[in-house]
């Protein structure tokens, strides 16, 4: 792979948006791809929200994406995936979990949750669009969203030859490596 391929994961604090990075980044390490990363946390630890971009390929020397370059966005929330879809480029695909974080200004009643958010993103993108909370949930554990939403990036990016399993082992708390690993199989179904 010559070109690099650029990729964009957006969410809100706590969906654990940075282990998905961490693991897909770590899988393309094993791999041999040379991969540059970069965490954006707005808040994150109070429903803020949280961008991490990750750029791989034969040589990357930089792990900033601009507007109109990423070949892949995956938003583990909708509201997300509107903010970010400038960065989309043309015949870019995204990935989004049918799921709604309300921000601080709609709980406190000061603006409504946008409505029409899935139809202006398909009017948009080339779009995938599933709830990676309800799979995750079905599986038995709601906190591997994350890994059901990396399983279809994966998919989506068609990259095979990488010991997923092992990074997944690498990545997550010792006792929680078979439920993950089961989410991300769930999540490459997806796409």
């Amino acid at each position: 792979m010559k070109e690099a391929k650029n990729i964009l994961l957006v969410g809100v604090g706590g969906q654990g948006t940075i282990l998905a990075s961490k693991i897909l980044s770590s899988g393309l390490l094993a791999a041999g791809y040379d991969v540059k990363m970069s965490e954006i946390h707005g808040m994150s630890q109070r429903g803020g929200n949280v961008s991490t971009q990750i750029r791989f390929g034969e040589k990357v020397f930089s792990p900033i994406i601009g507007k109109g370059q990423a070949d892949v966005i995956v938003a583990f929330e909708k509201m997300e995936a509107l903010r970010w879809i400038e960065y989309l480029k043309m015949g870019g695909k995204m990935v989004v979990n049918d799921f709604e974080i309300p921000s601080v200004p709609i709980l406190m009643g000061a603006a409504q949750y946008p409505q029409g958010i899935l139809e202006e993103l398909k009017g948009k993108a080339d779009v995938s669009v599933f709830e990676a909370g309800k799979l995750a949930k079905e599986l038995g554990n709601p906190k591997t969203m994350n890994i059901v939403l990396l399983g279809a990036l994966v998919a989506a990016l068609n990259i095979s030859g990488i010991d997923w399993e092992q990074a997944i082992r690498d990545n997550v708390k010792k006792g929680f490596e078979e439920i993950n690993i089961k989410a991300f199989e769930l999540g490459m179904k997806q796409v």
